[in-house]
């Protein structure tokens, strides 16, 4: 008897796995293996920056009060009495109408209020002349400007990109407390497969469902066991699964949760008194995405069909990790775009449609059945579809949900 399957909508497919995911701690390395990590602790500003007042510019310290009146009939002189490379402290302090070269960064001098940007002056035996007034502070980047000592400058469950980098160096973190990676393994199922060095032969195909889940990991800065591939037997498949998902914090299956003969992890799940979360969900490709959930670990059954199995990995598996790591932004960046061609076609699924964006426009990648591949390989984006009674047409404002961005969204905008 096939099984009744009640198809969950998108959004609260999510939401269920989302909730399910569990962080799973911390841990520190060295600053300069941080990035692409996870931040497990905000990073705090040990120190005003800039610690001290300094010039942005190449140029000449002077007093502000000094340059009153000048202009270009009357040049005010100032005498250079010093030289300020970067690094450097002046011992000097400014009196009247006298200046102290200056380079970019270095720190002010004592009753110095201004900088004279080095094209600003003309030069003379013993300093310069100036033509223009200078207000106090101008050209001066003030201590504590950017930011104040003792500042939360970024919050725990960030991304760590290279700018988060540069601030963890200026504040002395040599190691850095990150989230703990999860484990992952992947385990592609079905008679039907042949590793990718295989030739090919009538009836079988390329696994490429695999190296491409690894190049989804990859890119998330994750790595994983892999567990081969499974024959379509149930026993060999649940002693396959069994050990895969006591040795990982997440398991991903390709392939086996349809409802055809040869297709075991429904029962597999059952063996394992697995919580199933959902195994059917409103959307095209990927309607046969399946959830559980065994000893704390969660179990995703992604459908064989490679379309299908990189859209549920990007709506399901991604934010899933990402919630693991304690991150703040799981899902992926969206935002709006026109449609470049017609999908006159009613649906009553919402349709992840793989796309080209371009910043306005948004159109089909190529070929889009379920099992499709050129389309992955040429798309950077998906057009979001959402079911009902009729279709669309080009010049439709339609939402898009960007691929391979390193940070996401914090919320799950469809």
């Amino acid at each position: 008897m096939v099984e009744k399957r009640t198809p969950l909508a998108v959004a609260e497919a999510v939401k269920k796995v989302v909730e399910q995911a569990v962080t799973i701690g911390a841990e520190k390395v060295n600053l300069e293996e941080s990035y692409g990590r996870i931040l497990a602790e905000p990073i705090v500003a040990s120190s005003d920056v800039p610690p001290f007042d300094r010039s942005p510019y190449d140029g000449f310290a002077i007093r502000s009060i000094d340059s009153e009146g000048a202009s270009g009939d009357n040049r005010i002189a100032f005498k250079v009495i010093d030289h300020i490379g970067a690094g450097e402290v002046s011992t000097k302090q400014l009196q009247a109408f006298e200046a102290i070269r200056i380079m970019t960064g270095a720190q002010l001098p004592k009753a110095a209020d201004a900088v004279v940007m080095f094209e600003q002056t003309i030069e003379t035996d013993d300093g310069i002349t100036i033509r223009k007034p200078f207000l106090p502070l101008e050209n001066v980047s003030l201590q504590g400007e950017d930011l104040q000592k003792d500042e939360v400058v970024i919050d725990s469950g960030s991304f760590i990109n290279p700018g988060t980098v540069a601030l963890l160096a200026t504040f002395g973190y040599s190691q850095v407390l990150v989230a703990k990676q999860p484990i992952v393994g992947i385990l592609s199922t079905g008679t039907e497969l042949l590793a990718v060095e295989d030739d090919l032969v009538p009836g079988k195909i390329r696994n490429s469902n695999g190296p491409m889940i690894v190049a989804q990991l990859k890119r998330m800065g994750l790595t994983c066991k892999m567990y081969g591939m499974s024959v379509d037997n149930l026993d060999e498949s649940y002693q396959v699964i069994k050990k895969a998902a006591e040795e990982t914090d997440c398991l991903i299956t390709t392939g086996g949760v349809s409802v055809g003969d040869f297709d075991f992890l429904p029962a597999i799940y059952e063996k394992l008194k697995a919580q199933v979360l959902f195994n059917k969900v409103a959307m095209r490709p990927g309607s046969v995405t399946t959830v559980a959930i065994a000893n704390g670990r969660l179990l995703f059954g992604l459908s064989g069909n490679p379309s299908a199995c990189f859209t549920g990995f990007e709506l399901f598996v991604r934010p899933a990790l990402l919630k693991m790591m304690g991150a703040q932004k799981l899902y992926m960046p969206h935002t709006t775009a026109t449609l470049g061609e017609d999908f006159t076609k009613a649906n009553p699924f919402t349709r992840f449609v793989r796309a080209t964006y371009d910043g306005q426009l948004a159109s089909p990648a190529g070929f889009n059945k379920s099992n499709a591949v050129s389309s992955i390989a040429r798309g950077n984006a998906l057009i979001v579809l959402p079911g009902g009674s009729r279709g669309y047409e080009a010049g439709d404002t339609v939402d898009v949900l960007l691929l391979g961005s390193e940070e996401g969204a914090a919320r799950w905008q469809l």
